[in-house]
């Protein structure tokens, strides 16, 4: 197979969440067609999208190893640069120290306003950031992620009441959002999973309820004076954490699932030109 190929199958892997496959595809590339520096690239990222310690390492490696090939290659300059930015000065200090000179050459190669230098602009503006600028991220974050929530709540409740009245739904293939749609019925199908469908149908209410149940509780045992001081009112957040969890459950199902029909497809192409062959 060209290494073309490999190129290809690595980015579509990649912008599904299959950064293990991406790996796989990646390593057997430079197997197959030797050091390439995109191959490299595609194998730093891959590693560097799990965003743990061993990980880093062989990110770095990979980036390394790709600059060895082509060190004017902006992709890997860029890549790498993100990589050192995000590294903890203290514990990997000459990782972090690397970004310096990282960027500068991006300055060199990359002309103003390019996508390279937005990425390496915006990786800057994110190292920099203080405990404050973290905290105010960090919350905008978590709305977009509740909001992102209610939308496949509602999603996925639509698509519920279909399935009731024996309405199937069409195939996902490797749509992900689809994917994520129809792993999320199918665990929430069955009796024992009612009062979580319930809960996702009115999302908002449910919150707002539980919350009130949970402070009550809390306050009643206190003001009676059965105890000093209650955590039990948090009970009532279990059936809100469950439904939660199940959304969670069938995202990384979905992603798993599409994942392995891109995997599929791939093996069945290769089964093909081996014949053809």
């Amino acid at each position: 197979m060209e290494r073309q190929q490999y190129v290809e199958r690595c980015s579509e892997l990649f912008a599904v969440g299959g950064y293990a496959a991406v790996r796989t595809t990646a390593e057997a590339g430079l197997a197959e067609s030797g050091p390439d520096p995109v191959l490299f690239r595609w194998l730093g990222q891959a590693h560097a999208a799990e965003d743990e310690d061993d990980h880093d390492s062989e990110a770095e490696t990979a980036y390394r190893q790709g600059l060895a090939l082509a060190p004017d290659d902006l992709g890997l300059l860029v890549s790498y640069a993100e990589l050192c930015l995000r590294a903890d000065a203290f514990a990997y200090p000459g990782r972090s120290g690397r970004a310096v000179s990282l960027q500068a050459r991006i300055g060199e190669l990359a002309p103003p306003g390019s996508a390279e230098r937005e990425r390496v602009d915006d990786a800057t503006g994110w190292a920099g950031r203080g405990y404050w600028d973290d905290f105010k991220a960090g919350a905008v974050r978590g709305q977009a992620r509740q909001e992102e929530v209610a939308d496949q709540s509602v999603l996925v409740t639509d698509a519920l009441r279909r399935a009731a009245h024996g309405e199937s739904g069409e195939d996902a293939g490797e749509d992900l959002g689809a994917a994520e749609l129809a792993a999320a019925v199918e665990l929430l199908q069955g009796r024992r999973n009612a009062p979580l469908r319930l809960l996702l149908a009115h999302r908002p209410a449910a919150y707002v309820l539980t919350f009130v149940l949970s402070f009550g509780l809390n306050k009643a045992l206190v003001w009676s004076g059965v105890l000093e001081f209650s955590l039990w009112g948090w009970l009532f957040w279990i059936p809100v954490f469950a439904a939660e969890a199940k959304l969670r459950q069938a995202r990384r199902l979905g992603r798993e699932r599409v994942i392995a029909r891109i995997q599929q497809r791939h093996e069945e192409a290769d089964t093909d030109r081996t014949a053809a062959v």
